[in-house]
């Protein structure tokens, strides 16, 4: 597909807007505070499908970004939707690090590599749709200026959701000098949108001050199911989620995922659709494990359960995180900047790692089961990852949590 060429669809094809005012009242309530986007998406859609020679070369995305529920995954998706099969990818942002990490691997020893996975990424997509545009990785970081700035100069059109604005990407991240290169393509090739409502569409909860009906504009098939421990019983659970399984395929060991033995309580895997996979907290977020093992386990096993889940909480302390040198400046320097310090809790690296196994779970429509020590809405309410973690609550809810034998 060269460049500067256009999607084209068929006139027939429905606009988000259209397919926006025929799902009210039915699967979605009208959200005012959604609007704007939604207009916005609804010219791109119109841009973008205009026939070849049309369309100016250039064409600016859209960063939509706001609070937990405000509907910016259900307007990206609803816009994915509206156009054809070909010439799209949406994604969430950790999985297309993912294969962009494993495209690097690929391409090892090659000068340029960035130049040629972002050459063969605009080949078959001129659209690419992120959700959850969140960077915590230095590794991602220092790949992404790169990467965009070559899709960028492709055509490629980028729609992406997030908690954050633009400017406060990778906040606080070791080297962020290094990362402004990539806030500043962002807002040179996207528009940034604020989705600012004050109903949170996952949980349904009203504010006294917006008067909007109590109905989802998106629902998750996976269920959660979350007792207090030592109130619900997962050998139970387990025997009746695996009754006819025979016993030899019961395993009572570990598990191998991404090449490493990971140890469960209980598992078995007769097929995707009739896999359970039991671990304790400790053996999936305690430890060195990464996004790329909870994407595997998403993808094998359609039910996890998760026991002896801790209350993830802490009080907040200063901590010497790293000097000025592993920050690419030089020793003197870092010297008169004094060493970088970043706070937290002692759970938060737990922490981080359960919000990121949430997230796969919740992605692929895995149902969950969950013991823990504390209800589901105290477990984290003191520590840095206040904002982060409010996402994962409201996804918890999402996916339809049922206390069990309280």
């Amino acid at each position: 597909m060269p460049d500067g060429t256009s999607i084209i669809v068929l006139p027939t094809s429905p606009s988000p807007i259209e397919v926006y005012q025929s799902q009210l009242g039915d699967k979605l309530v009208d959200d005012p505070y959604q609007q704007t986007a939604l207009n916005a998406l609804n010219d791109l859609f119109g841009h973008l499908t205009k026939p070849k020679g049309l369309s100016p070369p250039i064409t600016k995305g859209l960063y939509l970004w706001g609070d937990v529920g405000r509907g910016k995954t259900y307007l990206m998706d609803l816009f994915y939707d509206c156009l054809p099969d070909e010439g799209k990818l949406r994604l969430h942002f950790h999985r297309f690090m993912a294969r962009i990490h494993q495209a690097l691997n690929d391409h090892t020893g090659e000068q340029d590599p960035l130049i040629q996975i972002a050459n063969d990424l605009s080949k078959t997509c001129r659209v690419l749709c992120f959700d959850e545009f969140f960077v915590s990785d230095i590794a991602d970081a220092m790949i992404l200026a790169g990467l965009f700035e070559c899709l960028f100069k492709k055509g490629v059109v980028l729609v992406a959701t997030s908690n954050i604005p633009i400017e406060r990407l990778y906040e606080n991240g070791l080297a962020r000098h290094k990362f402004l290169p990539c806030v500043g393509l962002l807002q040179q090739h996207t528009k940034m949108l604020h989705l600012n409502g004050k109903f949170d569409h996952r949980l349904n909860v009203i504010n006294a001050e917006c008067n909007i009906p109590t109905n989802r504009v998106s629902s998750s098939p996976s269920s959660l199911k979350i007792g207090i421990k030592g109130k619900i019983d997962f050998a139970v659970i387990f025997a009746q989620l695996t009754h006819a399984t025979p016993s030899h395929k019961i395993k009572t060991s570990s598990v191998t995922i991404c090449y490493r033995d990971i140890p469960v309580v209980r598992a078995t895997e007769l097929s995707r659709q009739n896999s359970v996979a039991w671990f304790d907290f400790t053996a999936l977020c305690d430890g060195h494990r990464s996004q790329v093992d909870y994407m595997e386990i998403a993808n094998r096993f359609s039910t996890v359960m998760l026991s002896n889940v801790p209350y993830l909480g802490g009080e907040v302390r200063g901590w010497i995180k790293a000097r000025g040198t592993e920050d690419g400046v030089g020793e003197n320097q870092a010297m008169s900047t004094g060493e970088r310090v970043v706070s937290y809790a002692n759970s938060d690296d737990s922490t981080r790692r359960f919000i990121s196994l949430i997230d796969e779970l919740y992605d692929q429509n895995v149902n969950l089961y969950l013991s823990s020590d504390v209800p589901l809405a105290e477990l984290y309410n003191e520590g840095a990852l206040m904002f982060e973690f409010r996402r994962t609550y409201s996804r918890l809810m999402e996916m339809g949590q049922t206390e069990v034998d309280r």
